[in-house]
């Protein structure tokens, strides 16, 4: 039996999407898209805010932005979507401190929806989330090198925090930990959600090429990369799509009209019984109204053109099916 797992890049629920919420329905943060993504078998999303009403913006270094979006709409909203699981290790976690960042676990427990990389010690934020997605069990570990002052340690709440960098020995240390910890649940599927490198960049660096070879290489199956703002190429090593960076899925951002970070895709990944990824789906979304939609036509071409574009230097390419780009893996 095959079951079909969505991954999203950044879900801001925070500013002006708050705003909004509390003047319509639950459901309509996930616009034209709501249908599509409770007909997953599971979803897994970079939950990119707090949910909280409590805290003070953090003051201890400069931070343009704080984004926390309130518990009583966005958890039912997060629910109603069908989420199973959220990367919490980001550079917004700790925007509100580290009040909401308790509440925003508490309420994703309560909810049942499983999470990781961020907790009340690094030994927390290093321990996996595990979902059973059918007769799938999937564990998903989650990092990020934003944000260093975010970052948990032996005594403090924060982020599974590390270099990005295979030659570095705490980097090592530390993500083996995690990954040894995910495989020690005998997961069916093992992935690494990483939030990694800088805003509005359309290529990652040889660094993070390095580094998500070597995270398939150590079992990885999927990685489910974000924190650009944009979406980037694909890359397939041994089998395991490495998705560099899944773009915005739905926030209140300023829209750059060359880069298009209102644009990106549903990432939806078939995986038979075993585990074993099968195909990565491509579904174009769109964000207007702070909201995301099924992209129009027009934003719909651009995109697939786009990342045909980018993966192409990965020597990835992709079959077509109706509005959707189709990356095979078990050829």
């Amino acid at each position: 039996m095959t079951h079909r797992i969505g991954f999203t890049g950044d879900v801001m629920l925070g500013r002006l999407v708050d705003d909004r919420q509390r003047r319509r329905s639950i459901d309509a943060v996930w616009g034209s898209v709501l249908d599509r993504l409770r007909a997953l078998d599971g979803l897994v999303i970079n939950l990119e805010c707090v949910l909280s009403t409590r805290g003070q913006q953090w003051q201890r270094t400069h931070r343009p932005f704080h984004f926390r979006a309130n518990p009583d709409w966005a958890v039912p909203a997060l629910e109603r979507a069908g989420v199973d699981g959220c990367a919490l290790a980001n550079n917004h976690v700790l925007d509100y401190e580290e009040v909401a960042l308790r509440d925003t676990i508490d309420h994703l427990d309560e909810a049942g929806i499983a999470h990781a990389g961020a907790g009340e010690t690094i030994d927390e934020a290093l321990d996996p989330a595990v979902v059973s997605i059918g007769d799938v069990d999937l564990a998903f570990v989650s990092f990020t090198d934003n944000t260093p002052e975010y970052a948990a340690d032996e005594e403090s709440p924060g982020t599974a925090w590390i270099e990005m960098n295979v030659d570095d020995e705490e980097t090592r240390r530390r993500v083996q930990d995690a990954l040894e910890r995910a495989r020690e649940t005998d997961p069916d599927l093992l992935v690494a959600s990483l939030h990694w490198g800088p805003n509005m960049v359309t290529e990652p660096p040889e660094s993070f090429r390095e580094f998500g070879r070597w995270l398939v290489e150590a079992g990885v199956d999927l990685i489910h990369g974000h924190s650009a703002h944009v979406f980037q190429g694909i890359e397939v090593h041994e089998g395991a799509p490495i998705v560099y960076d899944a773009g915005d899925f739905v926030d209140d951002y300023a829209v750059d009209a060359e880069l298009h970070n209102d644009r990106g895709f549903l990432f939806e990944a078939s995986v038979t019984g075993d585990g074993t990824p099968t195909e990565l789906r491509l579904r174009p979304t769109e964000i207007d109204g702070c909201a995301v939609h099924e992209a129009s036509p027009d934003a719909a071409a651009w995109s697939r053109d786009r990342v045909r574009e980018l993966s192409a230097e990965f020597g990835t390419s992709f079959d077509r099916d109706g509005e959707a780009l189709v990356l095979p893996l078990d050829e």
